[in-house]
C-alpha cells in the first residue's frame, strides 16, 4: 500500500509541473519540461530622454538578464551548448519613432559613438542573440523606446526570450517586461520648452554657456558624474546628488522626475502605494543628496532588502544589490522575487507571467517558490508531510527530515528557501 501510494503521489507531481510548462489558456508560451528560464529588467524602469538636441541625462538603454536551469536532482544552471535570444514584441525600430532619432544623430557628440540605426551603445539591437556572463546571459544597452510599432506610447515594453540547443530546437521560453520611459517632467517646473529653461538657469546661477548653440547638444554627465552611465568620475558633483538636492527645496516629488505619474514605475503590489513609497526605502530627496555627500556612490549603494526582511534567515546580500545578489543554488534573486521595483505581485501583468508561466497560479500572484519549477523531485511541494515519510523525520520542519539533502537548515518556515543549501552529494 506505501508504494502505491507513492507511485500516486508521484504521478500527482510529475502531472504538476507538466501542468506549468505546458501552454496555458491565458496564452502562456509552451515549455518543454526539462528546462526553466528566468528574465527580469535590471533596475525595474529605464529612463531615456524625449529628446536630444539641448541638454541628455539618459540615452535609450535597457538590460536583460536571463538564468537558464536544466531540471533536475540537482538543477543545474546553463550557459554552454545553448543560445538566448530576445525580441521586442510590437517594437522593431526606435530611430523613426518621435525625437528619439536625435540620439543617433548626436551619439558622436554625446557619446564618442557611431551607430547604426536602432543600435545602441552595447552593439544590441532590438532582438538578437544574447551574451553568456558568468551563470547568467544578458543583452546590455537594448535601445528601446516607450512607443509601439503601432505609434501607442507604452513604458512597459515586452520581451520574448527563447532558449534553443545546438541543433536550433527550442527548449524553453518566456516572456519579460523591458520598462522604459520618457516621462520626466521637466516642464511642470521650467514650462514648455524645459530643456532650453534648464541650460539658461544653469549659465545665469553658474557662469557657464550651455545655452549657446554651439554647445549643445550637452550630456550632463560629462561634468557631474553619473555612475548609471558608468562614468564615476567628473569635475562637478554627482549628477544624482545635484538635482535630488537643488529640488528638494523646490517642491518636487519623486514621481515628477521619475516616471511619473502616468508611468509609476515602482509598481510592486507588496512595495507600493500611489506616490510609489520611494521615500520608505531611499529617503526623502534632501537624504538622498546627503547621503552621497556624506560618501554613498548613487546607483551602487542603495537600500537593502535586509533592512525590512531581518527576520528572513539569508536575504541579507552584504553590499551586493538586490538587481546583482544571488541566493538558493546561484539563482538571482530577481529571477525568482522579479525586478527591482516590480517585485512579485506587480499591478503590469507582464511583470507576473513567469509566475504564472511556470506556477499556474492565475489571480494569486506568487514569488516563484515551487520546488518543481528546477527540481525533478519536488517531493514535500503539495504534500509536505511526504518529506517525512521517504526522509525518516516526523515534522518536514525538522533538520532529520530536510537534512538528508540539504544544509543550513532553519525550522522557520518563512525562511525557505534562502535557508536551504545543497551538499555536496558528489
Amino acid at each position: 500500500m506505501k508504494t502505491l501510494t507513492r507511485f500516486l503521489f508521484t504521478v500527482i507531481v510529475l502531472s504538476l509541473v507538466t501542468a506549468s510548462c505546458s501552454k496555458t489558456d491565458d496564452g502562456s508560451i509552451n515549455t518543454e519540461g526539462d528546462w526553466s528560464v528566468f528574465a527580469w529588467n535590471d533596475l525595474g524602469m529605464h529612463c531615456l530622454n524625449p529628446s536630444y538636441d539641448k541638454l541628455v541625462i539618459l540615452p535609450p538603454y535597457n538590460n536583460v538578464m536571463v538564468q537558464v536551469v536544466k531540471r533536475g536532482s540537482p538543477p543545474e544552471v546553463i550557459t554552454t551548448g545553448i543560445t538566448v535570444e530576445y525580441k521586442l514584441t510590437g517594437n522593431t525600430s526606435s530611430y523613426n519613432k518621435r525625437s528619439y532619432g536625435g540620439f543617433w544623430d548626436n551619439a558622436i557628440k554625446l557619446f564618442g559613438a557611431t551607430l547604426a540605426h536602432d543600435i545602441g551603445l552595447k552593439g544590441k539591437g532590438l532582438s538578437g542573440a544574447m551574451t553568456a556572463a558568468g551563470n547568467y546571459f544578458i543583452a546590455e544597452g537594448i535601445p528601446v523606446v516607450p512607443v509601439n510599432d503601432n505609434n501607442t506610447w507604452n513604458p512597459y515594453q515586452v520581451a520574448e526570450i527563447t532558449v534553443k540547443d545546438g541543433a536550433g530546437k527550442i527548449l524553453v521560453e518566456t516572456r519579460a517586461t523591458v520598462p522604459t520611459s520618457d516621462e520626466i517632467n521637466c516642464a511642470k517646473c521650467h514650462g514648455s520648452s524645459a530643456f532650453d529653461d534648464i541650460l539658461s538657469e544653469h549659465d545665469s546661477e553658474h557662469g557657464t554657456t550651455l545655452s549657446a548653440a554651439a554647445s549643445k547638444p550637452v550630456l550632463c554627465a560629462s561634468c557631474h558624474p553619473s555612475p548609471a552611465l558608468g562614468i564615476n568620475t567628473g569635475p562637478e558633483k554627482y549628477l544624482s546628488q545635484v538635482l535630488h538636492g537643488s529640488h528638494s527645496t523646490r517642491g518636487a516629488s519623486c514621481y515628477d522626475c521619475h516616471p511619473g505619474a502616468t508611468t509609476k514605475c515602482n509598481r510592486s503590489l507588496a512595495h507600493t502605494s500611489d506616490d510609489g513609497n520611494c521615500t520608505n526605502c531611499h529617503g526623502d530627496m534632501a537624504t538622498v543628496a546627503a547621503t552621497i555627500t556624506e560618501g554613498r556612490i548613487p546607483w551602487a549603494t542603495e537600500p537593502e532588502c535586509a533592512s525590512c526582511h531581518d527576520g528572513v534567515t539569508g536575504v541579507s546580500t552584504g553590499s551586493a544589490l538586490y538587481r546583482n545578489s544571488q541566493g538558493h543554488g546561484s539563482i538571482y534573486c530577481s529571477a525568482c522575487h522579479g525586478s527591482p521595483h516590480a517585485m512579485y505581485p506587480s499591478r503590469e501583468s507582464s511583470d507576473n507571467y513567469q509566475s504564472k508561466q511556470y506556477q499556474g497560479f492565475t489571480s494569486t500572484i506568487k514569488t516563484i517558490g515551487s520546488c518543481g519549477v528546477c527540481h525533478e523531485s519536488s517531493r514535500g511541494e503539495n504534500d509536505p508531510g511526504e518529506f517525512a515519510e521517504v526522509h525518516g523525520g516526523s515534522n518536514p520542519e525538522k533538520e532529520i527530515g530536510c537534512g538528508a539533502c540539504h544544509t543550513s537548515i532553519s525550522s522557520a518556515t518563512a525562511s525557505w528557501p534562502h535557508a536551504y543549501t545543497w551538499k555536496d552529494t558528489n
